[in-house]
C-alpha cells in the first residue's frame, strides 16, 4: 500500500469513528431520547434556560392550574440566584434536570462534566433531589460527551424536532401556539424556555396551549413519567 493510501485510510477511519453515531443508535442504545412511540394521550413539556425569578413562577402558576407536570432543564448559576423558584418546582411535583452551569455554546469533555457536577451539587443542595436527565445547549453534543454523560449515570434528552417552539427567538405568541397545537402527538417532548429572556410570549402561549391539549384528553407528563410508559412498553 502505497503511502498516499494509508494516509487516506487513516483519514476515512478517523472520520467515520469521531462522527457523529445517529439518533438510531442512541435511541436503541437508551442513551438519548427524542420522543417516544406511544398511543397514550400524554406529552412532556420541557423548559431550559431558568429558573427566572419573574417568567418562571408564573409558569409554574399555569402549570399548577391545569394540573400539569414538566420538566426543567435548569442553568445552574440561575439556580444559585433563585432557590426559592427551584424549591417551589421540586415541591410542585415538577421535574428538575440538567442544562449546565453557565450555558457554554461551545466547551470540551472535561468542562462540560464539570458544570454536570456544579450544577447537579446545586440543585441536590437546594432540594436533596439528585437530577438524572441532561440537555446539552442547543442540542449539540459528540460521541465523546455522550459517552462521558451516561458514563456518569444520566440519560441525555432531546425534543421533537417538530416541536421545537423558537420561543426564545420571540417568534410571537401564535407561532408558538401554532407549532406546539399543530404538532401535537401522543408521546412528543416539547421544547420552551423560562430563561435567557423576555419569555412573555412564552406565558401567553402557554395560557392557550394548555386547555387546548387538555381539552384534547392530553396529560402533561415529566420525561421520567414519559420514559416509565416507554420501558413498560418495551416489556
Amino acid at each position: 500500500m502505497s503511502v498516499c493510501a494509508i494516509f487516506i485510510s487513516i483519514f476515512y477511519f478517523t472520520l467515520i469513528t469521531s462522527a457523529d453515531k445517529g439518533r438510531k443508535y442512541y435511541e436503541q442504545a437508551g442513551q438519548i431520547v427524542w420522543e417516544i412511540n406511544t398511543e397514550e394521550k400524554i406529552i412532556a413539556l420541557t423548559f431550559d434556560d431558568g429558573p427566572h425569578r419573574k417568567y418562571t413562577p408564573e409558569i409554574l402558576d399555569l402549570l399548577a392550574k391545569y394540573n400539569a407536570k414538566a420538566t426543567f432543564f435548569i442553568v445552574g448559576e440561575n439556580a444559585e440566584k433563585n432557590p426559592g423558584v427551584i424549591l417551589r418546582m421540586y415541591e410542585d411535583g415538577h421535574e428538575l434536570a440538567i442544562h449546565t452551569y453557565t450555558h457554554p455554546l461551545k466547551t470540551n469533555v472535561s468542562n462540560l462534566m464539570k458544570e454536570i457536577k456544579q450544577t447537579h451539587e446545586t440543585i441536590y443542595g437546594i432540594t436533596g433531589y439528585s437530577p438524572v436527565l441532561f440537555r446539552p445547549v442547543e442540542g449539540q453534543y459528540t460521541d465523546g460527551m455522550i459517552d462521558a454523560i451516561v458514563k456518569a449515570g444520566y440519560k441525555v434528552v432531546m425534543w421533537s424536532w417538530h416541536q421545537d417552539t423558537m420561543d426564545w427567538k420571540n417568534p410571537g405568541v401564535n407561532k408558538i401556539i401554532d407549532t406546539v397545537l399543530k404538532g401535537a402527538k401522543e408521546g412528543n417532548i416539547v421544547l420552551f424556555h423560562d430563561g435567557g429572556g423576555n419569555r412573555e410570549q412564552t406565558i401567553k402561549a402557554l395560557e392557550e396551549i394548555l386547555p387546548k391539549l387538555k381539552n384534547e384528553g392530553y396529560k402533561f407528563v415529566t420525561i421520567s413519567e414519559l420514559l416509565e410508559v416507554q420501558k413498560a412498553k418495551e416489556k
